[in-house]
């Protein structure tokens, strides 16, 4: 929702880059040679972790945005319960009808939720949660100048 608090700059920044893949391009796979690649998102289950290695392979740049993909945060609350217990919790002790843990539509859970860091090379981290739409914009405008991003205004920068 931060891109959208950029307001009329996104206009800007659309202007300047070729959306190539998102959940709102009815694209089906992830292309080849991506210069840079936005991820939100901790890694959750084995088709993030799956996906996330892909996109890696295929990205010049990667930058984790949000405070669920530079730490896990939110999805990894789960991490101090067992998988197992996740599941009883969720299908079972809070559903009143069809008890049942879903074998066809959820993807298996791995052990605990990681930070995309931990799984892959990030280049630039965005954290944040969400990320201030000021420090988004300068992100973006910086890597589209090809500089580096000043990151020093966020509570991870240097």
């Amino acid at each position: 929702m931060s891109f959208l608090d950029m307001d009329e700059r996104i206009l800007e920044i659309a202007a300047r880059v070729e959306v190539v893949y998102s959940p709102l391009v009815d694209l089906k796979e992830f292309p080849a040679d991506v210069d840079v690649t936005i991820v939100e998102g901790g890694v959750s289950s084995e088709e993030d972790l799956h996906k996330i290695r892909m996109v890696r392979s295929r990205t010049k740049l990667l930058i984790a945005l949000g405070d669920c993909a530079v730490t896990s945060n939110v999805p990894g609350m789960r991490n101090t319960f067992k998988v197992d217990d996740v599941m009883k919790r969720a299908y079972f002790e809070n559903a009143d009808l069809k008890q049942q843990v879903p074998s066809d539509v959820i993807p298996k859970l791995l052990p605990r939720t990681r930070p995309v860091h931990e799984v892959v090379p990030v280049d630039v981290f965005l954290p944040g949660c969400p990320p201030p739409a000021d420090v988004i914009f300068g992100a973006l405008v910086s890597l589209l100048d090809g500089t580096t991003p000043d990151l020093s205004g966020t509570r991870f920068g240097r």
